[in-house]
C-alpha cells in the first residue's frame, strides 16, 4: 500500500486550502470532505436528530476513500479523514448531546473495526490557528458549517488527545495563523518531511 498523509485540525483552520496548495507542488491521489455531496449534512444542520446518520455517513465515506487511496500509485492526501471524523467530530457531537451514549458507542465500534482493517495514516499534518483566524475563515466559507468557531477549542483538545497516542515522528505540527492562502512557508516543510 502507498503512503497516506492526512491533514487534521478544527473546522476553518485551512485543511482543504493546504491540501490544494500541496497538490499544486506535487502529484497526490486526493480525497476531500465532499460536504455538498453528503446527504445528511443539510438535514443535520437543520435538525440534530440527523447527527447519527450524518456521522455514520462521514465515517463510511472516509473509510471508503482511504481504501481507494491506498490502491493508488501516488502518495495519498486527505483533508480531515476517518480518525478526525471520529476522534474530533464524533466526540464533539457527543459533547453537544447530538449523539447519545449508545450512538457514540456505535460510531466507536465502526471506527475501531474499520481501523483494524485499514492501516493508520503514515503522516499526520496537524494544523492550529488563532481563534481570530479560524473565526474569519469560517465566516468566509461558502458551505455548511456544522462546527462553529466556538467549537474550535474542543475540536483541538479532542484532536490533541488522539495525537498523544501517535508517535511524534509521524506528526508535523503547524500553527498557520499567519500563513497566506498559498501556504508558502508550510508547503516546503511538509514536502521535505514526505520525501525524507
Amino acid at each position: 500500500m502507498n503512503k497516506l498523509i492526512i491533514i487534521v485540525g478544527p473546522s476553518g483552520v485551512g485543511k482543504t486550502t493546504l491540501a490544494r496548495a500541496l497538490c499544486q507542488k506535487q502529484g497526490f491521489a486526493m480525497a476531500y470532505e465532499q460536504h455538498s455531496e453528503r446527504p445528511f449534512q443539510t438535514l443535520f444542520k437543520q435538525d440534530p436528530k440527523y447527527a447519527l446518520a450524518n456521522q455514520m455517513d462521514y465515517l463510511m465515506v472516509r473509510a471508503e476513500q482511504e481504501y481507494i487511496l491506498r490502491q493508488s500509485d501516488k502518495p495519498a492526501l486527505m483533508d480531515g479523514g476517518l480518525d478526525l471524523d471520529f476522534f474530533g467530530f464524533t466526540r464533539l457531537f457527543h459533547l453537544h448531546g447530538w449523539l447519545s451514549d449508545e450512538e457514540f458507542n456505535l460510531c466507536q465500534r465502526f471506527h475501531t473495526l474499520t481501523r483494524s482493517l485499514l492501516p493508520p495514516p503514515d503522516l499526520i499534518i496537524a494544523l492550529s490557528a488563532s481563534a481570530k483566524t479560524i473565526s474569519e475563515r469560517l465566516s468566509a466559507r461558502n458551505r455548511i458549517n456544522i462546527a462553529s468557531s466556538e467549537d474550535a477549542e474542543s475540536l483541538s483538545r479532542f484532536t490533541n488527545e488522539w495525537l498523544e497516542s501517535i508517535s511524534e515522528d509521524q506528526i508535523i505540527r503547524l500553527d498557520i495563523s499567519h500563513e497566506g492562502m498559498d501556504y508558502a512557508h508550510s508547503v516546503p516543510i511538509i514536502l521535505d518531511k514526505i520525501r525524507s
